[in-house]
């Protein structure tokens, strides 16, 4: 035991002794016989630990003081060199980054930043801010400013595109501005998931976007897959997408290239190819999973009247109606059948105004009682989808409505049983390279299911969507 500890040792023990001593004094003018009782020892106990805690807390008390013979040790202090600052260390990590919210713009932010106006007007008069940021400016674009505290702005950041970074410092007055270039890496991934309480909500989790969800359920799997009613919650998708990532953060997601989805026993699946320089979407034997024709070319509309004999409304006679009505609000679009040449867009007779579009191979349809006309004009070729006109109803109609007509061969024949074409199959050099990349995605899509699923023989499932059947009732 060191010299310290012994005499720390003994002070406490002549505090305990002292303290014991006033106990029994204070009790000797009291009829103390000899014997404490419980109080009184509980009085001795708390004055003791007291007595303890104070030297052990109080800073020097268990120290002992220094005689007149002691001698202190010296101490030194010593300036030891440091590397020196980098410059943009030495003036401070001042980069604010700024994700842009929907309603702001690059004004409104160096607003709120309280970035001085001259210097505002000098950073929106540059041509590449004007050109890229002052009218295309998105929600989520980043932007980096360069604002130290109680200083103006010394620079400004903004991606360019996703591979070249443009930096605009300010020095003197002037703007001098830099393109860096920033090397990105793109991954092909799949991201695979159950459906859950929500396909959409699983999805988005895992990354999607709404835009990959919509690709999945309107353009790959909505004729083969009711999403309202053939869905359940342990059934499962597998996505793949491209990735684009800079600097360790995922800056784009490119489109759905492959999917596939699982309902019940069953595999549906789809893949991205460019046929004729436009991307489709094929099952894994090369059949297009889009529609030749859609049976309603108008959303959200009723059909009032259809294909037959019927008593005229107008002429107040039976008449043969060789089309089906829809009946919608004025200004309603009305989309392009299927992919097609206009044939002809005017006024003609009872029908009012109307398109008539030519889709090749004997096929064509009309769209009467139009109020409006869309851009579209004889000659052109329009794609599937494109709107054409607007509900109306010119000519002979007692309301807005739209006349459709779907004709083989220049016959009008009823659109909503007649069997459309199937689209042509791909076939050739074009099948060829589909494959080789078909087999290469449903590879990937069976690595990932199979660590993530493995206990549903994700390994043995085959990838090839079986024959379409269209359920009674659903819209193609």
């Amino acid at each position: 035991m060191t010299d310290t500890a012994s005499a720390r040792r003994a002070r406490l023990d002549a505090l305990r002794e002292k303290t014991l001593h006033r106990q029994v004094v204070a009790h000797e003018g009291t009829g103390f016989n000899g014997r404490w009782s419980r109080r009184q020892w509980a009085h001795a106990s708390l004055f003791a630990t007291a007595a303890m805690l104070a030297a052990a807390i109080v800073p020097g008390f268990d120290r002992p003081v220094a005689t007149r013979g002691d001698v202190l040790a010296p101490r030194h202090s010593m300036a030891l060199a440091l590397p020196p600052l980098k410059l943009t260390q030495a003036r401070g990590d001042s980069w604010q980054m700024v994700q842009v919210k929907r309603g702001q713009t690059l004004a409104s932010i160096m607003k709120d930043m309280g970035i001085a106006q001259a210097t505002r007007e000098m950073l929106l008069a540059q041509p590449s801010v004007k050109d890229q940021l002052l009218h295309a400016m998105k929600p989520g674009t980043q932007l980096a400013f360069d604002l130290p505290v109680g200083g103006d702005l010394r620079a400004f950041r903004f991606d360019q595109d996703e591979s070249h970074r443009v930096e605009l410092t300010f020095d003197g007055g002037k703007v001098h501005e830099h393109v860096q270039a920033s090397p990105t890496e793109t991954r092909t991934v799949v991201i695979s998931g159950k459906v859950g309480n929500s396909l959409y909500a699983s999805a988005r989790k895992l990354g999607l976007t709404s835009a990959h969800v919509n690709t999945l359920t309107d353009d790959m799997f909505k004729y083969d897959i009711d999403f309202n009613d053939d869905v359940g919650a342990d059934d499962r998708f597998s996505v793949v997408v491209e990735q684009t990532w800079r600097d360790g953060e995922l800056v784009n997601t490119g489109p759905v290239l492959a999917a596939t989805f699982s309902t019940g026993d069953t595999l549906h699946s789809a893949f991205r190819f460019d046929r004729g320089g436009k991307p489709e979407y094929f099952t894994a034997d090369g059949r297009s999973l889009k529609r030749t024709f859609i049976r309603m070319p108008i959303p959200y509309a009723r059909l009032t009247s259809g294909f037959g004999n019927r008593f005229h409304p107008v002429l107040g006679r039976m008449r043969m109606h060789k089309g089906v009505d829809y009946a919608a609000g004025i200004g309603t679009p009305i989309m392009a059948a299927g992919d097609a040449r206009v044939a002809f867009v005017g006024w003609k007779g009872g029908y009012g105004r109307v398109v008539e579009l030519d889709h090749g191979r004997g096929y064509s349809t009309l769209y009467g009682h139009m109020s409006a006309f869309g851009s579209e004009h004889v000659g052109q070729r329009i794609a599937q989808g494109t709107v054409i006109g607007y509900v109306g109803a010119s000519g002979l109609a007692t309301g807005p409505h739209l006349h459709y007509e779907f004709k083989v061969n220049g016959a009008q024949r009823n659109p909503l049983s007649v069997t459309m074409p199937p689209p042509e199959p791909l076939s050739g050099a074009e099948f060829t390279a589909f494959h080789s990349q078909t087999r290469t995605a449903l590879a990937r899509i069976r690595e990932v299911e199979h660590v993530i699923y493995s206990g549903d023989d994700a390994d043995t499932r085959v990838a090839k969507a079986p024959a379409r059947t269209e359920k009674p009732g659903r819209r193609s």
